[in-house]
């Protein structure tokens, strides 16, 4: 029971990961795709603990899932604010 209890969770993580980066790609808006890639960033991390590779999994959630959604976050800002101080110019 504990077992077919895992392998569905499992399937359901690997479903999560591969939704996510589908949205990423595919999403109109570009935060759209960070938080998705955010997500998928997070299902990999989970995935990893699943896969007993704890020190995998912090390095996955730190940097995939935490760092680089906030690097992408201040960029877009950064960008986008320029791109309005050029149209109130």
């Amino acid at each position: 029971m504990k077992t077919e209890f895992l392998s569905v969770l499992n399937i359901l993580v690997l479903l999560g990961a591969v939704l996510s980066a589908l949205v990423a790609v595919e999403a109109k808006r570009i935060l759209d795709s960070v938080i998705a890639l955010g997500a998928a960033g997070s299902f990999m991390a989970v995935e990893f603990l699943f896969l007993q590779a704890p020190d995998v999994a912090i390095a996955e959630a730190a940097v995939g899932a935490v760092l680089g959604t906030v690097l992408y976050i201040i960029a877009l800002r950064k960008v986008m604010g320029k791109d309005r101080e050029d149209e109130n110019e």
